[in-house]
């Protein structure tokens, strides 16, 4: 839902329809058969739904699986990826470090994007265990401290002086990341540019919503 807050706080006229693949999360340890199989599950449901544009909120299902989606349908897809190039751009240590799943670590597309800077050391670390604690209600847990101080650590040690967040699930871990990190090094999420583009090709392609009525937010998810 973090990129759904950034959606709706840019475009608070449009009707969204929010679809939480809980039975199936995390998709950051699947197959790239599996991670698309599942993505095009979804994308069938929102456009049974009369969706007119789909946000793919997940930095796994994007790396894996965005490109046979606009292949395979007709409709705008939004993907979301880590904000490798404002970090790579702006750093002054020219270090930055990556928090993200192994589905999005291990991708075709993520390395296309990693080519583009090869002056920048990246410092890649998989979140494991981080989406399973976030989803049980444990952010503050000692577990999750412990485990963040393990992956930030040798990134702090190796002097980067910023932190890509790849997980559209990790944004709810900043303060405790905060915490953990000193003040200089700055921490970089996609929800705001992802929001952006949404807001972009409804302009230029789909058309903006006919304010007659407030806007209805739907949200649903499979438990089982």
């Amino acid at each position: 839902t973090s990129i759904w807050k950034e959606i709706h706080q840019l475009l608070p006229n449009e009707d969204t329809i929010y679809l939480a693949d809980s039975k199936n999360a995390p998709y950051g340890q699947k197959s790239k058969e599996e991670i698309i199989h599942l993505s095009c599950k979804n994308t069938e449901f929102l456009l049974n739904k009369n969706c007119k544009i789909i946000v793919v909120a997940c930095n796994t299902a994007t790396t894996n699986a965005i490109k046979e989606l606009r292949t395979k349908y007709d409709i705008p897809f939004i993907g979301i990826e880590p904000a490798i190039k404002p970090a790579a751009l702006h750093s002054k240590t020219q270090k930055i470090g990556i928090l993200a799943t192994k589905g999005t670590l291990n991708s075709e597309l993520f390395y296309k994007h990693v080519e583009q800077f090869q002056d920048i050391q990246i410092i890649e670390q998989i979140g494991f265990g981080l989406v399973e604690l976030i989803e049980n209600g444990k952010r503050n847990a000692k577990e999750m401290k412990d485990l963040l101080k393990k992956y930030l650590n040798p990134m702090i040690v190796s002097n980067i002086d910023y932190l890509v967040l790849g997980c559209s699930h990790y944004p709810y871990l900043i303060p405790q990341i905060k915490k953990i990190l000193p003040s200089n090094i700055k921490i970089i999420d996609s929800g705001e540019a992802v929001a952006k583009q949404t807001k972009k090709i409804l302009d230029e392609k789909v058309g903006f919503r006919e304010i007659n009525e407030k806007s209805k937010q739907l949200f649903y998810t499979n438990t089982n």
